[in-house]
């Protein structure tokens, strides 16, 4: 049985944090950056982020199969830091962090994840037989390893855009 408590990846992005934050925290806009998230819709009236909103993520598994989680923003704070939780039956509790950290040439951004409840036994057979999760935690760290790269590209991309 596998298990997971915390793991977390960093990269330095050419942008101020209030325009990573603006990025990051359009979780409409994360299928573009997550490879495994395919979807996602605000809940509940939620325009955007704010402490307490929900949406609904689809998120799509090597395999193809799918699933639907819907997580609470627990943190909006423009400019430094944008972090919710995602509760799935038997899958426990995951809070996903974005820190943002001005530095010379831009902006630290970690992206992060903290298991507040672990997988069940049952959790952890249907991510391996059914999801085909022979080794989640190394998805995990190459999906954000990903998104981080996207997002940079997007924001240096943008960025580039708007200066010309």
């Amino acid at each position: 049985m596998q298990t997971l408590d915390h793991d977390e990846v960093s990269t330095v992005v050419a942008a101020r944090p209030q325009d990573v934050y603006a990025l990051v925290a359009d979780v409409t806009r994360t299928p573009e950056f997550s490879p495994e998230v395919t979807s996602v819709r605000w809940l509940d009236g939620a325009t955007g982020p704010a402490v307490g909103a929900r949406f609904e993520s689809v998120n799509t598994a090597a395999n193809g199969r799918r699933w639907r989680n819907r997580p609470v923003v627990t943190v909006a704070e423009p400019g430094r830091e944008f972090a919710f939780t995602r509760t799935e039956p038997f899958s426990g509790t995951i809070a996903w962090r974005y820190l943002l950290e001005p530095v010379d040439g831009g902006t630290r951004v970690t992206e992060s994840y903290t298991v507040q409840r672990p997988v069940s036994r049952f959790g952890w057979l249907v991510i391996e037989k059914v999801f085909g999760g022979s080794d989640r935690r190394a998805a995990l760290r190459e999906g954000m390893r990903t998104t981080l790269e996207r997002l940079r590209a997007t924001l240096e991309r943008e960025g580039a855009t708007e200066q010309r």
